[in-house]
């Protein structure tokens, strides 16, 4: 029972025993993902009402190294731990106040920005595309698209908190435009460090 279990007529690991295997692999890279994401998002550089951060770049690399879904899950169990009350919102904050301050937008919105980017960098580089040429415009345009709606996310709802005292294109002015090259730059480092270890990870056969 034990052989037929774990291992095929073969001796090698029968398909249950990679299953297995598999699952935990994703469980645990899922929440090592999750700690680095509240780490990096810890570091901040305060200029204005939003500061910068490394969560978008620690967002994309989530999605690089675990797939769209995994990315994702990981990204929520991160935003779950800071609202829960451990401090690894931006700056070492927690707490379901920080959903009513003027980044509450942002962190709703790292879900959307999670997923979007991942699914088109999955399928970037999936077997589905054989030009790399196409695989970097799918890559990089995946991860501006994800970053575009993060902002109309922060925007509208920075607007939903001080549509009194603060008109649209101020709120852009003090919530995206000064952040735009900081995340661009991002971006980059994204594609080239999580491309370098997603391709890895590929060849290793964890991920499709």
């Amino acid at each position: 029972m034990l052989h037929s279990t774990y291992l095929n007529h073969q001796g090698n690991p029968s398909e249950e025993h990679r299953q297995k295997g598999g699952a935990i692999y994703s469980l645990v890279s899922i929440g090592v993902m999750a700690a680095l994401t509240c780490v990096l998002s810890i570091l901040q550089i305060p200029i204005g009402p939003v500061p910068i951060t490394l969560s978008v770049l620690a967002i994309l690399l989530c999605v690089y190294v675990l797939g769209a879904t995994g990315g994702t899950a990981a990204v929520f169990i991160y935003l779950l731990l800071g609202l829960a009350g451990l401090p690894v919102l931006a700056g070492g904050t927690a707490g379901p106040a920080k959903l009513l301050g003027p980044t509450g937008g942002f962190l709703i919105g790292y879900i959307p920005f999670a997923l979007i980017s991942g699914l088109l960098i999955d399928l970037a580089t999936s077997k589905k595309i054989t030009r790399k040429s196409t695989s970097i415009l799918l890559q990089i345009g995946g991860m501006v698209l994800g970053l575009l709606v993060l902002y109309v996310f922060g925007t509208i709802w920075f607007l939903f908190r001080y549509a009194e005292s603060t008109s649209f294109f101020a709120a852009l002015k003090l919530c995206v435009i000064p952040f735009i090259p900081f995340d661009l730059l991002k971006i980059l480092i994204a594609y080239f460090l999580g491309g370098n270890l997603r391709a890895r990870l590929m060849q290793a056969g964890y991920l499709p």
